[in-house]
């Protein structure tokens, strides 16, 4: 308690979008053996996030991990999708994906993603991946961010 009014305290927010179930499922996995617990929220069709995402009055992510390789709406899509949109065109964006390709990489940049991480073969490999990744955005400031997030355990 702040001055008697209880602080507006939030868990940090990370939605995935990738269309491979045995992935979200490993990336939720990563995730839940955080120091710093999260809120995860996953969707396996690209289309079902865009529209989840574009409803008025959705409770927007801090930051989104989007895979490249899916099926109708591949990542690209996705993200033009997402970056056209001018309440969502300030999340930042994270490429997640096992592709390393100059081509990919390049295409990603372009339509304004904001990071591109090749996901690790081993799973110890992509923890780390995740808490370095969670504890950068943790530190950044984000546009979601008028209530303060879960301090970090003692």
């Amino acid at each position: 308690m702040m001055g008697g009014v209880a602080e507006m305290i939030r868990l940090f927010r990370i939605a995935i979008i990738d269309d491979s179930l045995p992935d979200l499922l490993l990336a939720e996995e990563a995730f839940k053996g955080l120091e710093h617990p999260v809120f995860v929220q996953t969707y396996s069709s690209s289309r079902t996030a865009i529209q989840v995402l574009q409803r008025a009055g959705a409770t927007l992510p801090d930051v989104i991990l989007l895979d490249i390789n899916m099926p109708t709406m591949n990542g690209f899509d996705v993200l033009k999708a997402l970056k056209a949109d001018a309440r969502l065109s300030l999340i930042p964006i994270i490429m997640l994906t096992t592709s390393n390709t100059e081509r990919d990489v390049h295409q990603a940049y372009s339509l304004s993603a904001n990071s591109y991480v090749v996901k690790s073969p081993s799973f110890g490999t992509f923890v780390e991946q995740v808490e370095a990744f969670v504890t950068f955005w943790r530190n950044s400031r984000l546009v979601n961010w008028p209530e303060r997030l879960l301090p970090p355990k003692r």
